[in-house]
């Protein structure tokens, strides 16, 4: 067991880091307001298919209602809404509801995250550095959103702009090296020279961008 793993309290929550594809899988919101709101963008930005069950809901949950990217009951949240879900978020002011949301999905085997209720939670919202394709997600837990934020700054102040382009680049070098009749170990030494440091300095040169340590 690795040495951090091994210092971890004996009550933190085991967590599972994943990245999970949601494109066309049913996932279910209970409740539309501002709270919901970011999480429902979340599951619209992974290409889920998403059901709100809320009686009332934000002006942008109305919006893309209209626009057909989700479907929108104007209703409570009934133990059928669960049918065919592979997940759920709830956000409700509710308590009643919040529970019997998590507790049907537990009968159900869905994963479930009721806003600010970690022990009603399989899993938590990270705070995610995005920068194109690169996501980088940090997590206290629970514990602490504020430092989540403020680490995600730090790292939008360490990985700029240019990290978008360079790994859509290194997406298209590594099919070709992949296509090529490489060994395996002048394949990878191949890959780690265009991932290192050096690869997107060189990268940012060709393209005539200063790189990160000259615009500070």
């Amino acid at each position: 067991m690795r040495d951090d793993l091994a210092l971890l309290p004996d009550d933190a929550p085991a967590l599972f880091p994943v990245f999970l594809k949601l494109a066309n899988r049913h996932c279910l919101a209970v409740g539309g307001g501002k709270v919901a709101e970011p999480r429902i963008e979340s599951l619209l930005a992974a290409k889920a298919n998403v059901l709100v069950v809320a009686p009332k809901g934000t002006s942008n949950v109305h919006q893309w209602a209209k626009e057909k990217k989700l479907v929108w009951e104007e209703r409570p949240f009934e133990l059928h809404d669960l049918n065919g879900m592979g997940l759920v978020i709830c956000a409700t002011s509710s308590a009643a509801t919040n529970r019997a949301v998590y507790e049907e999905s537990q009968n159900r085997g869905v994963l479930c995250n009721v806003a600010d209720e970690p022990e009603l939670s399989d899993f938590y919202f990270p705070t995610v550095m995005r920068r194109g394709t690169l996501q980088i997600a940090v997590s206290t837990g629970g514990n602490s959103l504020a430092l989540e934020e403020r680490l995600c700054q730090e790292l939008h102040r360490l990985y700029g702009p240019e990290y978008e382009g360079w790994i859509e680049w290194l997406g298209k070098a590594r099919a070709s090296i992949f296509a090529d009749p490489l060994s395996p170990r002048r394949r990878k030494t191949l890959l780690r020279k265009l991932a290192s440091e050096r690869g997107l300095e060189e990268f940012m040169r060709r393209r005539g961008m200063s790189t990160a340590g000259e615009n500070r």
